[in-house]
Parts: C-alpha cells; sequence; structure tokens
C-alpha cells in the first residue's frame, strides 16, 4: 500500500465531522481527493454566506438581477444554480427553465415568453438556459429557421440593453466542458436508474454534432460578448471548481455593501477562455 504523509492540518480535516462522513460514504478510501472536497465544501459555505449577503443587498435594495447559465448537456448549469440558491431566502428568487415553445408562443416575438419572466425589484431571477437557445441548440438541431436565426443575432444585443439600462444586472455564464468530458458525464446518466430519465433525444445528437455546436458557440461569443452584458466563460470540467469559479464571480462583479473582499482575495481565480 502505498505510504501517504499527511501534514496536521490535512489529518485535522480528516478528523472533522465533514471528513468522516465523507470518508465512511464512499467503498474505497481516497485521503487526498477527501481532503480536497471537504476544503470545497468548506469554502462553498463561505461563500454561500457571502451570496445571502448579495442577496440582501438586492432584496432591501429594491435591485433587479438576472443571472443566466449556457453551456453544452451536461455542463453542469443545473447543479451550479442549486449550490448558488440553496441557502438564500426562497421568496425572492426564481429559477427558469422553459419547455419548448407552445403554439401560441411559436407565433409571438420570439423574446416576448422570457419577458414575463423578468425579475421584479428585489428580486434574483436564474435562467437555467435562456433565449441563447435560439443561437446555439435550436438553429444546431434544426428547431428554427436560418431566418428566425438570423433575426435573433440582430435583436438580441438591443434586448439585452434595453434590460441593462432599464437598471437590472445581467450577468451572463457559459460553462464549458471538453467532449470527453460530455461523453462521460453522458454514460454516466444512463448507467445510473436515478438520472438516465434526463437523457433526450437532444443530448443523443450532442456528441455526433459537437462540431457545429462550436461554430454556433463561437458565432455567439463573437456577436453578443458586449461590454454591457458580457459573458463569463467558466471552465467545467471539473463541477467543484466550476461552481465556486461562478459563485467567486457574481459576488467579484456585484456592487453590493459590506463585501468581504478578503474572502474573495484568499485563492487565485483561475482565468477562463
Amino acid at each position: 500500500m502505498e505510504k501517504i504523509n499527511l501534514n496536521n492540518e490535512e489529518i485535522e480535516i480528516l478528523n472533522s465531522k465533514s471528513g468522516l462522513k465523507r470518508l465512511i460514504s464512499y467503498p474505497t478510501i481516497d485521503l487526498k481527493k477527501t481532503i480536497r472536497y471537504v476544503n470545497y465544501e468548506d469554502y462553498l459555505e463561505e461563500l454561500q454566506v457571502e451570496l445571502i449577503q448579495l442577496h440582501n443587498w438586492v432584496i432591501n435594495n429594491n435591485k433587479k438581477m438576472i443571472i443566466l447559465f449556457e453551456g453544452r448537456d451536461s455542463a453542469g448549469k443545473g447543479g451550479a444554480i442549486r449550490r448558488m440558491t440553496e441557502h438564500i431566502n426562497h421568496r425572492y428568487f426564481d429559477i427558469v427553465a422553459l419547455p419548448k415553445p407552445d403554439e401560441v408562443e411559436k407565433g409571438q416575438w420570439y423574446f416576448q415568453r422570457y419577458v414575463k419572466h423578468l425579475p421584479k425589484e428585489g428580486e434574483i431571477v436564474f435562467f437555467d438556459r435562456s433565449w441563447y437557445n435560439r443561437a446555439i441548440v435550436e438553429p444546431v438541431n434544426g428547431f428554427c429557421t436560418e431566418e428566425e436565426y438570423h433575426i435573433f443575432m440582430k435583436q438580441v444585443n438591443n434586448y439585452e440593453k434595453m434590460i441593462t439600462e432599464s437598471g437590472t444586472i445581467l450577468i451572463k455564464f457559459y460553462f464549458s466542458i471538453s467532449k470527453d468530458e460530455q461523453a462521460k458525464r453522458f454514460e454516466e446518466i444512463k448507467n445510473d436508474p436515478l438520472k438516465k430519465w434526463k437523457m433526450t433525444p437532444v443530448d443523443a445528437n450532442a456528441q455526433r454534432l459537437w462540431d457545429v455546436y462550436t461554430k454556433y458557440k463561437k458565432a455567439m461569443y463573437k456577436k453578443t460578448n458586449s461590454k454591457f452584458a458580457p459573458w463569463k466563460i467558466i471552465k467545467a470540467n471539473r463541477k467543484t471548481k466550476a461552481r465556486i469559479a461562478a459563485i467567486e464571480h457574481l459576488l467579484t462583479v456585484t456592487p453590493y455593501e459590506n463585501k468581504n473582499m478578503e474572502l474573495l482575495n484568499r485563492f487565485t481565480k483561475e482565468e477562463t477562455t
């Protein structure tokens, strides 16, 4: 058996409640991995406390905020949203994950179905996918016409400019994973009886259409990475690091009161591309 040298701090982490719980929860013992995960959970909890501070600022100052999450299928968008919303006041936020448009919505202005979900004063709205479906998913899978796609691309920046000029804070995340990582996650989902319902026909085609998705993703970024609504690209091959990076970015760019800069400066942030 390989000998593992641990310092006093690492031994203390393993003997903590979180460390012991992690060790007995898995059939194989990986001390270094357990230490990394406990450190992640501890830091995540501190960031979640800071998220409460941010949310209170939104509520008490009648701010409006939109946080939208885009990325390839299985990139970890939903998991990041759950960590962000886990402890904030559920009465003052909403998570929007719209199904495909019905017949009435198909005949409306494309953005109309999203307008009714924009935040009220004192509210944060999290979009688990958003109007950017028309920038990538719809054209790749033939769910919109070429003309509808070009109309969207011509209108989207003006739409977001109107949102931000109305006083709404708009944060845009794109979770980026590799082709191999997506394939691995799809396999895990298909083999998990509690998760395999998540696989859709769109997911099934995602690997085959990888390069087409990439083409439309690059076009979206080039056109819509505006000064008033820039994208933050999150490297998401490791879910834990992606969640931390997204929360750190949100806390850093939002001008809420009594910000804990000592916390945000504790770790050197990774540059994402």
